[in-house]
Formats: C-alpha cells, sequence, structure tokens
C-alpha cells in the first residue's frame, strides 16, 4: 500500500471534511498486541492518540447565544464515552489477573458501547462509496483513498451533518487561539512604544489589555517626522501671518499684548491670618491628594502679595482668581463652624467667578487651576451639576494648553511638571464625576500621553531638576496612588456596557485594586490592627469606592440570581473593610472627610444594614454623625439611610411572622425567633430592598430599574422655594428644604433604630455560623423533681436562680418525660 505522502490529492482544507483517527473505525475483533492492552489498563487513557472526534452522545451542550465571556470546550476524545475511557477487548481483559467479576463486567458493558460509539465515526466519501473501512487521520488520508490516488474527502450530507459539531468547536479554537495571539501582539507593540494603525473594538479587549501597568506611562502619540533642512525661516514667516488664522502649540505662543485686558475690580483680601490658616487646611485636605501647585512657590507670591495691598492691579487676573478658588477649598475643611464656613467659602468662590473672563480666548495655567479648584469645591458643596459644568471648562482649557500632551518646548522642570500635574488632577476629577453621576468621561485615554508626575514633593523640585536630601521620603502626597485607581475606569465603563460582569473579568479588576492596595502603607491593610490617622481614609476611598461600585453593578435585575448574590457578598465585604478602617481613626473626621468618603461610607452603611452586619452599620452612622453638616451631602445620606432602616425594619417584623419556625412533633410551637440566616437571605432578595441599596445607581437612565413605567404615572411636580438657590442657602446645596432636613429626627434616632434591628436579628460576628435552631422547650409531667430541685420552666421567672425553692407545691410532683431527656 502506497504511503500516504504520495497522494498527489492531499486531505480538504475544508474544516467541515476534516478526517479522523483510524482507530476510531476499528473493530472490536481487531488484532492488538498485548502489551498494549496491558498498558490501557494500567493508563487513564485506552491509547496514547489523543485525536479528537465528533461524538453524538456525551457531547455537552454548546453554549448560549447570550452568553458574554468565552468559555473553552473540553472535548470528549476518541477513547471516551460518556467520560469513561474505552477498555480493550474481552478476550484481553478476562486474560488480566487481579480483575473482579463485577470489573469484567463493567469492562465489557464500557467496551460494547465504546464499540457502538465508534460505529458512528463518518468515512471519506470513497470509502462510503467502497463500503470498506476507512483509516483516516487528522492530517494525513486514509490508505484506501493513497493508493488508488484519489482526493480523501468528506463532502456526503450524513458525514457533513454528523461533523457539523466538531467543525463548531474548531472554529471556536481557532477563534480563541487568533484572539490569544493577537492579544500577545498587541502588548508587545505596547511595551515596544510602536503605534498600532488597526481599529481594535472594545468588546474583543479583555480586562488584561484594558487595565494599565501599575505607574506605567501613558503611550506615546504620533509626532511629525523631522525635516532634513531647518525651518526656522519658515517658522518666522508663519508665526507672523498666522496670527488670527491658528494658534501656535502652547509651548511655542507668545504673549499677544494688543489684546484688551479683562479689568474687574478687585475683590477685597482676607487677614493674612486667616489666610496662612486657609492655606494650611488647603495642604491638609487638597494638596495631599492634588498637588496642582508648587507649594513654595505659593507660599513666595503670597508673601509678595501681601507686601503691598494697595496696587492689587498688578497681580495677574488668573492667578488672583485661583488664589480665592484656592481660599474657598481650605474654608470648607477649616475647623470653623458650619454657617462660618460656607458663607467665607461661598464668598471666595463668588469672587473667583468675578474674576474669570467668560469670553478668555487665551488661557494660562491659572486659569485652569482656577476652574479646577471651583468645581472641587461645588463638588464638596453638594452642587455636582454645576461641578460637572465647571470641570467642562477646566478640561477644555487645559487641552487648549496641551495638557494632554507630553510636550518639549517647556524650560523649566517645575512648570513641565505642574503641568502633569494638573492634567492628572483633572483627569482624577473627571473620572470620579463621571462614575458618580453615570455619565460619560470628558478625557479619552487614546487622545492622552502625557507623562506621570516626577515622584517628587514640592520642596525638592527645582528649575533644574530634583533634589533629595538623604534618608528623606521623597514623596509623601498621593497623587500616584490615586491616579493608578482611576486609571482603570475606563476599563471599568467598558465592562458595565455589559449585563453583568462576568467572574473571571471581576478577578482581573479585583487583582488590580489588590496590586493598587499595596501602594499604600501597611497600616491600610484589612488585616492590620494599627490606628491610622483621618486623612489617610481620604485617598482609600477612592480604592475602596471603586471595588463596591465594580461589584454592585451585577445587582441589576437582568443579572442571574447567584451573580447579584455574589455582587451583595462582595460589597458587604468592602464595607466590612470600611467600617474597620473607621474604626482604627485615631481622630474624628469632622474637618477632614471629604464628599467621595461621605457618600462610599453611605453605599457601605446600605450593604451592611442589608447584610445583617448592624454593629459595623452603627460605626459607619457614628462616623457620619461625626461629620454631620460639615458635608452637605451627610444629611441628605442620613435621612435616606433613615427610610431605608424604617422599611427593612418593617419587612424585618413581617418576616419574623412567615418564617417558619422549627417544631418537634407533639410539642407545641416555640417562642423562638426563625433562623436568622433565613431572614438575612430573603430580605437579600427582596426587589425593593435592592432599589434602595442600589442607591446612586438608579440616577442614570442607563442604569436605573426605578423608574420604569414612571411615565404612564401623572407627573409629579414639587412646590418651588420662595427663598431662593444660590451657593449660601442649604436648600439648593442640600436639595432638601428645612422641614425635610428634620423630618428624618436625626443620628441618634437612626442609631437607636439601627440597635433594634439588631436586637431582633443579632448579627453575627465574622466567620461565625448561628445556630439553625435553639433547644425545644422542657414538657414536665407530673411526679418526678429533677436533681431534688423544683424543675424551672423555659420562658418563665423559674428559669433564674432566684426562682429555685420558690415554685408552688403542686409543681414538686412533676417529673420529665423520657422523650424530653432524651
Amino acid at each position: 500500500m502506497a504511503a500516504s505522502s504520495h497522494n498527489p490529492f492531499p486531505r480538504s482544507p475544508n474544516p467541515s471534511t476534516r478526517s479522523y483517527d483510524s482507530s476510531s473505525v476499528s473493530s472490536a475483533t481487531s488484532p492488538r498486541p498485548q502489551v498494549q492492552l496491558l498498558g490501557n489498563l494500567m493508563s487513564s487513557n485506552a491509547r496514547p492518540n489523543t485525536s479528537q472526534t465528533p461524538q453524538p452522545i456525551g457531547i455537552p451542550p454548546m453554549p448560549p447565544a447570550t452568553q458574554t465571556g468565552f468559555q473553552p470546550y473540553t472535548p470528549v476524545t476518541a477513547t471516551s464515552v460518556m467520560g469513561r475511557d474505552s477498555l480493550p477487548p474481552t478476550e484481553s481483559v478476562a486474560s488480566t489477573p487481579g480483575l473482579s467479576s463485577a470489573q469484567l463486567s463493567a469492562n465489557v458493558s464500557a467496551q460494547k458501547r465504546a464499540y457502538r460509539q465508534r460505529r458512528k465515526d463518518p468515512s471519506c466519501d470513497a470509502c462510503r462509496e467502497r463500503k470498506v473501512k476507512c483509516d483516516a487521520t487528522e492530517t494525513a488520508s486514509c490508505s484506501e483513498c493513497s493508493s488508488r490516488n484519489v482526493k480523501c474527502q468528506f463532502t456526503k450530507e450524513t458525514n457533513r451533518r454528523m461533523s457539523s459539531i466538531k467543525q463548531v468547536q474548531d472554529l471556536e479554537k481557532q477563534i480563541e487561539r487568533v484572539r490569544r495571539e493577537n492579544s500577545n501582539l498587541r502588548r508587545t507593540l505596547s511595551e515596544r512604544g510602536e503605534p498600532m494603525d488597526i481599529e481594535v473594538e472594545g468588546a474583543d479587549q479583555s480586562p488584561q489589555q484594558l487595565l494599565p501597568e501599575l505607574n506605567s506611562e501613558p503611550r506615546r502619540r504620533k509626532r511629525a517626522a523631522n525635516l532634513l533642512q531647518d525651518p526656522s525661516r519658515a517658522r518666522v514667516a508663519f508665526r507672523n501671518f498666522s496670527k488670527g488664522v491658528l494658534k501656535p502649540p502652547a509651548p511655542y505662543r507668545q504673549p499677544q499684548a494688543t489684546l484688551v485686558a479683562f479689568n474687574h475690580p478687585r475683590p477685597p483680601l482676607p487677614s493674612q491670618v486667616t489666610v496662612d490658616r486657609l492655606l494650611n487646611t488647603y495642604y491638609g485636605a487638597a494638596h495631599i491628594m492634588m498637588p496642582i501647585l508648587h507649594w513654595p512657590t505659593l507660599q513666595h507670591q503670597v508673601e509678595e502679595l501681601y507686601q503691598n495691598t494697595t496696587d492689587l492691579q498688578r497681580v495677574p487676573i488668573s492667578w488672583h482668581s485661583m488664589f480665592f478658588a484656592v481660599l474657598a477649598v481650605g474654608s470648607l475643611f477649616s475647623n470653623d463652624p458650619y454657617h462660618d464656613r460656607t458663607v467665607r467659602a461661598s464668598e471666595f468662590l463668588e469672587a473667583s467667578r468675578s474674576l474669570t473672563d467668560p469670553w478668555n480666548n487665551d488661557f494660562d495655567l491659572d486659569n485652569v487651576r482656577a476652574s479646577f479648584l471651583i468645581s472641587l469645591a461645588l463638588n464638596e458643596l453638594n452642587l455636582k451639576s454645576a461641578a460637572w459644568t465647571w470641570l467642562g471648562t477646566a478640561v477644555r482649557s487645559a487641552q487648549d494648553l496641551d495638557l494632554h500632551l507630553e510636550v518639549v518646548g517647556v524650560r523649566s522642570r517645575v512648570e513641565a511638571d505642574m503641568r502633569r500635574r494638573v492634567w492628572w488632577a483633572i483627569y482624577t476629577l473627571d473620572r470620579i464625576l463621571s462614575m458618580e453621576l453615570g455619565r460619560p468621561f470628558m478625557i479619552d485615554d487614546a487622545d492622552c500621553d502625557v507623562a506621570l508626575p516626577e515622584p517628587f514633593d514640592d520642596h525638592f523640585l527645582h528649575t533644574e531638576g530634583p533634589i533629595r536630601p538623604p534618608n528623606v521620603a521623597p514623596l509623601t502626597h498621593f497623587l500616584h496612588s490615586i491616579i493608578n485607581i482611576v486609571r482603570s475606569y475606563s476599563a471599568m465603563r467598558k465592562a458595565f456596557s455589559s449585563p453583568i460582569i462576568e467572574p473571571p473579568r471581576l478577578a482581573t479588576f479585583d487583582n488590580y485594586f489588590i496590586s493598587c492596595q499595596k501602594m499604600f502603607p501597611e497600616a491600610c491593610e484589612a488585616n492590620n490592627d494599627s490606628p491610622i490617622a483621618p486623612h489617610m481614609l481620604m485617598p482609600l476611598a477612592y480604592l475602596l469606592s471603586s471595588r463596591l461600585l465594580l461589584h454592585r453593578h451585577n445587582l441589576a435585575p437582568g443579572c442571574p440570581p447567584e451573580a447579584r448574590n455574589d455582587a451583595i457578598q462582595q460589597c458587604k465585604i468592602t464595607a466590612i473593610e470600611t467600617a474597620n478602617l473607621l474604626a482604627r481613626t485615631n481622630a474624628t473626621l469632622t474637618d477632614t472627610a471629604t464628599a467621595l468618603l461621605v457618600t462610599h461610607i453611605f453605599r457601605s452603611t446600605l450593604f451592611l444594614l442589608l447584610t445583617g452586619c448592624y454593629e459595623l452599620a452603627t460605626t459607619c452612622l457614628k462616623a457620619l454623625k461625626s461629620i454631620d453638616v460639615r458635608r452637605d451631602v451627610v444629611v441628605p445620606c442620613g435621612r435616606f439611610l433613615a427610610c431605608f432602616t424604617q422599611i427593612l425594619a418593617t419587612k424585618q417584623r413581617e418576616l419574623l411572622t412567615i418564617l417558619p419556625r422549627s417544631t418537634t412533633p407533639g410539642y407545641p410551637p416555640q417562642a423562638v425567633l426563625p433562623d436568622p440566616r433565613a431572614v438575612r437571605d430573603a430580605l437579600s432578595k427582596d426587589e425593593e430592598l435592592l432599589i434602595y441599596v442600589s442607591a446612586d445607581m438608579q440616577a442614570s437612565i442607563e442604569t436605573s430599574w426605578v423608574w420604569i413605567g414612571a411615565e404612564r404615572e401623572a407627573p409629579f411636580t414639587t412646590p418651588l422655594s420662595s427663598i431662593g438657590g444660590g451657593l449660601m442657602h442649604p436648600d439648593n446645596r442640600t436639595g432638601l428644604s428645612s422641614e425635610e432636613r428634620k423630618d428624618w429626627r436625626g443620628w441618634d434616632n437612626l442609631i437607636d433604630l439601627t440597635m433594634s434591628l439588631a436586637s431582633g436579628t443579632p448579627s453575627p460576628a465574622p466567620n461565625y455560623t448561628p445556630r439553625a435552631q435553639t433547644l425545644p422547650p422542657i414538657k414536665v409531667e407530673q411526679g418526678v423533681n429533677l436533681l431534688g430541685g423544683v424543675p424551672a420552666e423555659v420562658g418563665s421567672s423559674r428559669n433564674s436562680p432566684t426562682a429555685v425553692g420558690t415554685a408552688s407545691g403542686s409543681r414538686s410532683t412533676e417529673r420529665i418525660s423520657i422523650a424530653n431527656i432524651i
């Protein structure tokens, strides 16, 4: 018989005409060496050839069309039927010593099933016409076709139908292999810094491709190629004649002295003592997270400002506006009384706004800083839509200055690093506000290639470069840690576009957040018991909030029940870690908490209440109580929590009367509560409670489900406030009237209500599983006195030690039944 290599007709490349191993169609009486038979019995497979064949019996079902993640398919091999390996012929099995009769019968049965299964393997067209055995393999033609020099192919309708499942499986493997190769190629190009000219759909990208490496520089964008000759002559003429037509890039622009300056009356300056105090507050609250100012330079400029307070026109108006915005942010974190700090911050914000030219066409770095700081202050005042608008101004003016691009024309190292810091601070606030409000990002990662800021504090940054004394920490602010966290938001937003985030993708994000947490001090770890300073919670709020928002996405009604339950448990874990961190703070959060931290504590409290962790929920409530009106978002959060707790208590009481209680046949029902785990499970599946727990997910039209069908209801109108809005009035900042700010009865009432929930169904300690039921009450009968004392009746005063010996004489003749003793 000729070898298959001499066949002039190679195997058809059509996947639907793939051939199979000839051993799969051999009969049971085919001769087989005894060594091979013994090897089959000693190994897990019947023979070493593991070629894949389509099995009509035992093939796993195909994945549903709605499945988002690719699930690798594990094929059933030719030597396996329904997960069992085929065995050698009966004669060989019977001759093998050491096998029992039961094993022999099982082997014979499995062998017969394997033989019938192998008979269903398809043959090529030529072998089917000649009705001979086909021994084609995956890579070679069968011996029959090779000897006749014909093309070995599978085109018969029967064979094509029988191999359709195999064809789909092969295509899936090929697609997965191509995806894996593309992923490796993209990663290689990204590491080399080479641009990719192909368009990649975000749906096909894995989280590993979207999540950046920690502290990695953004990919550089394309730049124009260098000319072979010097364009200095054309540059001079171009700069002159392009005026009014275009503006050169920001590093190459020249100031235009012919423009009319924006002259506005300068607001009066506060006292220097007040300024020094507010600058100190600003440094401890905002600068340690977003150092957009070079602090030694700012201190020097403030000293020069107060040397001559009569001639304020000498100060650039953009710097003056930025200076008042700094004082406004510092006022919000000062230890002044609530009314004084809010009024002062509003006055400084109004002064900064009045010095902003709405028709400005030439921006500088202080214009960008002023818009950013105003947006930051408005966010702390709970005016999020106004903060979103001012942030848009900061983003566009920053892009006008090319802050989103790494430029080489900046002559000072300090100025270059300040440009990077300002841009990354704007990027951070854009990510945070977008995720909080459920709105699209204003900054696209693909448009930016600015480098990360230098890892040095302001005191070590100089014009020529950083200078760091030995044995001194080079970096004390948290900007780099925050940047690593918020850079994952682009991948999170792509994940949120799917109805459900699959567990592998969630695990990828969790591993990334674990890496981010390692960048914080060891005291911030969850398994650490050492106290931490309150200001450490502000950067940690970015990490904890990101984890909770990620897993909370699977609370949507379209997710399976298992995914929703896992989401609740993961959010509970983050909430427990948050409560433990709050308990470890060595000072109050009165003047250090940010709006982001308050909002995260609010979300954590919701999940702790839902899952029955009432003691930890009380810890969060006490933290919110210590902040109270110092952040305008706290009172609305407390009012929401009070409503949720009341509804939760009502549903809990209903469940206590509905859920079954364990009883013993022949005995009356017990006067005990149902299993706390059953109560919590029922509460966690309540759709109304899940709507409340989702909280600000209902603020976006893409993620909300509580408003479905609201268009059919009558329009709901609220009376307008007769006092008005503005920064000064709390109605505008809290969204509540004076009556609504008091109708929830304050924090003490909320804490008492939470403790009453704990008394109804006690919250178990971590890793503690409560008993499913208590022992049944003792049934007493007449005649016997146990241990010579007066028997105590469960549920009566006789259970107490003081009741011994005081029972009536009629109970002295009671005895305990044998059934109860057992």
